[in-house]
């Protein structure tokens, strides 16, 4: 049985760009005929045809880009599309938002939909049910047929393709060195699974962070919040240990450790430190007020927009892919104790 290939194989094999066997393949009046007949030969001995659809997708430019989210509701995500929109307008493409609920299925599916000739090129956050099934057939099918990708926050290393990312282990690590500076010893972490990518990071922050003060990694601290079950009896397990202060991975968590804190009449920040992440209206708004990891959300848009026009007008090298990392920095508010020296 012949291998499958696709046209970095061929390019490969052959000695050529890609962007050679693409215009060989379309019989293109740039390419000389001896090249030409050799690509062709190659492509007919292992019985390959281009594939339509992603012709269709890069040469056929529709001035509309299409972003694939996770959830539909989310204050850092929406942040994320108005710095999409802000720069996409400017460099006069519209936008296309879809969104994937988390599932690997859905992902799929939309990005078939999208890339039928209706967008020029896809970002994407990746779902979480992705990440945990390590299943990324999709993504590597747009990378091997090279149409425009850029993943920005939840992303994975596997893949070749630009990203644009917060500096998340930075940020635990900056969050929970305040917690440990204003004075708290004993800091739960709330986080996401160990597939989610951001959560992973902000943990290993976390970690880096107690143990550059010479602490120890106490397991019982750390409450990895699974969504597909009642989410406040799994944070109030944390309730249970010997803490001063909370480090939540998102701001929903944070929200729910306050209130459940209230409800156990535990002073804040007295009794307990809580310092959330992502500065949306609930940080913001909430009673008291949310000590937040701020992202930047509307940066991240820019730049991954950027990026990605970039790779659609072609000034970017097919083969050098990019990674863009955004730093973050601290809001604090009510539910924090302040630093001594401050």
């Amino acid at each position: 049985m012949k291998t499958k290939i696709t046209i970095k194989i061929i390019a490969k094999e052959l000695g050529v760009a890609t962007s050679t066997v693409s215009k060989a393949l379309r019989d293109s009046s740039e390419i000389s005929k001896e090249t030409k007949d050799r690509i062709k030969a190659y492509a007919d001995y292992y019985n390959y045809r281009p594939n339509n659809l992603a012709l269709q997708l890069r040469n056929q430019k529709t001035k509309v880009i299409g972003i694939i989210l996770p959830q539909i509701v989310h204050h850092f995500f929406s942040t994320v599309i108005k710095g999409i929109e802000k720069v996409a307008s400017e460099r006069g493409y519209n936008i296309m938002v879809c969104f994937s609920n988390d599932l690997e299925k859905k992902e799929t599916e939309t990005i078939d939909v999208l890339t039928n000739g209706s967008v020029d090129g896809l970002l994407v956050s990746i779902a979480k049910e992705t990440l945990e099934k390590g299943e990324f057939k999709h993504f590597n099918r747009l990378i091997d047929n090279d149409i425009p990708l850029v993943l920005f926050d939840r992303t994975h290393e596997s893949l070749k393709c630009d990203k644009v990312i917060v500096d998340d282990v930075g940020a635990g690590h900056k969050a929970t060195k305040y917690l440990l500076d204003s004075g708290c010893n004993n800091i739960g972490i709330l986080t996401t699974p160990r597939h989610v990518t951001v959560g992973l990071d902000r943990l290993r922050g976390y970690e880096k962070a107690l143990k550059d003060k010479g602490k120890t990694i106490d397991q019982k601290l750390i409450v990895r919040v699974n969504e597909e079950y009642e989410i406040k009896s799994q944070i109030e397990s944390l309730f249970d240990q010997p803490i001063d202060a909370i480090f939540a991975v998102n701001e929903i968590y944070a929200a729910i450790a306050i209130r459940i804190a209230k409800e156990r009449k535990l002073n804040i920040p007295e009794d307990i430190s809580v310092i959330g992440f992502t500065d949306g209206l609930i940080s913001e708004y909430a009673s008291p007020s949310i000590s937040t990891v701020a992202q930047h959300g509307f940066t991240m848009g820019e730049q991954s927009v950027e990026l990605l026009i970039d790779r659609i007008e072609g000034k970017k090298e097919k083969e050098v892919t990019q990674t863009k990392v955004i730093s973050s920095n601290l809001k604090i508010r009510e539910s924090s104790k302040k630093i001594q020296s401050e």
